[in-house]
């Protein structure tokens, strides 16, 4: 793997850009591997690529049924926290966000990490209750964040309208450390990383069926052949009850699409996100300049990406209140995500009933911020069979009644 510089940019530059090789191989998959995993988007890399850094497991194959990050790490709206109020939710978190800060060093390529601050608008007496409480939760779990008045929230935020006559700013929840990465360039960081080590990065190859001897998975059944295996991760996202019945157990989970949408480019107007949770919507301008927005769920069950109408209209007339800007942009483009939601809103990595598989799903709306955290405790769990990061978020809580209940206590589930 070439080393990425400004140093190979200069010298690429003077050869006309002739020498770049590809940043990750696509072979043919091999008849047997230590460890297949099952989905290439940021969970599934993120866990081979510590199984290797961290456990010397090479011999892996990331199996795709599409294309490298094209599912949900290339559909959601770059968000990077861990204000969660649960002591599992803040460490698993935490632990992401504290990776992300050194991820493009650790790659060698640059996932445009940028802590430019989330806050979380507080808009009703209750919300100002919750988020004060979380503020001290965060404050014992040595996470930093701080409750702020509507004065600082006009600093932060000048476009942002303090006196809206249904829903007032009374006060935010500020992380400063939080922020936005390239959702795209997350995978492809970790994806040429991967194959650096000798790992197979299989795309176009659909996983057909789990096959078990003795209450073991063996391998899978592909639509590039069978494949013999150790140890088994499934780690697909909205598609994780489909593939966890091939294995012969049932999930938890429901998939609803989550709809998000991009303003035309104009100029740099807010440098922070903010997430205003009553009227549900949230905000964050890109790079580019885009104004990166989003809102709630569907309120049915469905496997579609497209966007409709209706979240538009409802989307936008919940922040032109609170931006009064928005009314004026035209809108770019819009889109939907497949999104895995459990009971509580919090995520499931786990051992499963069948020996050597591992499942990691479940994490509804926030999936993208907790990428090198979950790959990290999930590849510990894989290698060692025990994590910290995991042990709260096994499938056996929703048999003895352990939730880890995130779904009020974030506000939003994102």
């Amino acid at each position: 793997m070439k080393h990425y510089s400004a140093f190979a940019v200069a010298r690429e530059a003077l050869r006309y850009h002739t020498g770049w090789e590809r940043a990750w191989r696509s072979p043919e998959p091999k008849k047997r591997y230590d460890v297949i995993i099952v989905g290439a988007g940021g969970h599934g890399l993120a866990t081979a690529y510590y199984l290797g850094k961290n456990y010397g497991i090479q011999n892996i194959a990331v199996i795709e049924k599409g294309w490298l990050g094209g599912g949900n790490t290339g559909r959601n709206t770059t968000i990077i926290r861990s204000n969660y109020l649960q002591d599992p939710s803040a460490a698993l978190y935490e632990k992401a966000r504290g990776l992300y800060e050194d991820l493009s060093q650790d790659l060698n390529y640059n996932v445009m990490f940028s802590p430019r601050g989330v806050m979380m608008l507080a808009q009703t007496q209750h919300e100002i209750r919750g988020y004060q409480r979380t503020a001290h939760a965060n404050a014992l779990q040595g996470v930093k964040t701080e409750w702020i008045t509507p004065e600082r929230v006009k600093e932060l935020v000048p476009i942002i309208n303090l006196d809206g006559p249904r829903y007032p700013v009374l006060g935010a929840l500020w992380q400063d450390r939080g922020g936005t990465a390239r959702h795209d360039a997350v995978a492809w960081g970790y994806a040429r990383a991967c194959s650096a080590m000798g790992m197979d990065i299989i795309q176009q190859c659909e996983v057909t069926g789990v096959r078990s001897e003795n209450g073991r998975v063996v391998g899978v059944d592909t639509t590039k052949g069978a494949i013999d295996c150790d140890k088994l991760g499934m780690i697909v996202a909205g598609h994780s009850g489909q593939l966890a019945e091939m294995a012969g157990f049932r999930l938890p989970l429901e998939a609803i699409s989550l709809q998000a949408l991009v303003s035309e480019p104009i100029k740099p107007c807010m440098d922070v996100v903010v997430m205003a949770n009553t009227v549900h919507g949230y905000m964050s301008q890109s790079d580019k300049g885009e104004i990166v927005i989003g809102g709630g769920t569907d309120g049915y069950n469905n496997y579609t990406q497209r966007g409709s109408f209706h979240h538009i209209e409802e989307t936008v007339r919940a922040l032109v209140e609170t931006f009064p800007m928005v009314s004026r942009l035209k809108m770019l483009r819009q889109w939907g995500g497949i999104v895995d939601m459990t009971g509580d809103r919090s995520p499931i990595l786990s051992k499963t009933p069948l020996g050597g598989c591992f499942i990691n799903c479940g994490w509804g709306t926030g999936g993208f911020k907790a990428i090198p955290g979950s790959g990290w405790g999930m590849a510990q769990l894989m290698a060692t069979g025990h994590s910290p990061l995991t042990e709260a978020f096994t499938l056996d809580r929703f048999k003895e009644g352990r939730f880890i209940d995130e779904s009020v206590a974030a506000g939003v589930a994102h």
